[in-house]
């Protein structure tokens, strides 16, 4: 009997981005493969010319940081792949899309929040990320201003009116 390994399973749906984020993505690897890796590789020699590996904590701190980065390249690679650009054209404010901010407002809440329907890769500072095959994300898509939809989450169903769709 051999040896057996973890194998690891990597899910790699479709996702959506925005042209922008594509972009930033794609400089985002293109830097980790470049700058990112020549940084790596220096601050693991620096590492090593401080002597006993086994207890060189500055060599597992740049080895770990060296597969994190390696992580995030190959997680990269596999979206930009697979990616399907979409776009927010005057249209999609019409209805939720993916790509899209909406302006929710709970039942029984006043309280108006705002969610941008995509990838967590579209994420911004002003807005939460709403994936669109999550369960609000699924109830919002093809929906208008007005509508109420209702979901299920982990409390139990939710019902959210869509006040507004767009900026």
């Amino acid at each position: 009997m051999g040896v057996k390994f973890p194998v690891a399973f990597a899910i790699v749906a479709d996702v959506e981005l925005t042209k922008e984020t594509f972009e930033r993505l794609q400089e985002e690897l293109k830097d980790l493969k470049t700058r990112g890796r020549i940084d790596i590789a220096r601050a693991i020699e620096s590492a090593r010319a401080l002597g006993d590996l086994s207890e060189n904590g500055d060599y597992h701190a740049a080895k770990d940081a060296q597969g994190k980065m390696e992580a995030r390249i190959r997680q990269l690679e596999a979206m930009l792949k697979t990616a399907k650009i979409v776009e927010t054209t005057a249209l999609a404010y019409e209805v939720v899309a993916s790509g899209v901010v909406v302006s929710l407002r709970y039942s029984g809440e006043d309280e108006i929040e705002r969610f941008l329907v995509g990838s967590i890769e579209e994420r911004r500072s002003d807005v939460s990320v709403v994936s669109p095959g999550s369960p609000l994300g699924l109830a919002l898509l093809g929906k208008s201003v007005g509508d109420v939809v209702s979901y299920e989450a982990p409390n139990g169903m939710l019902s959210v009116e869509i006040v507004k769709i767009g900026e």
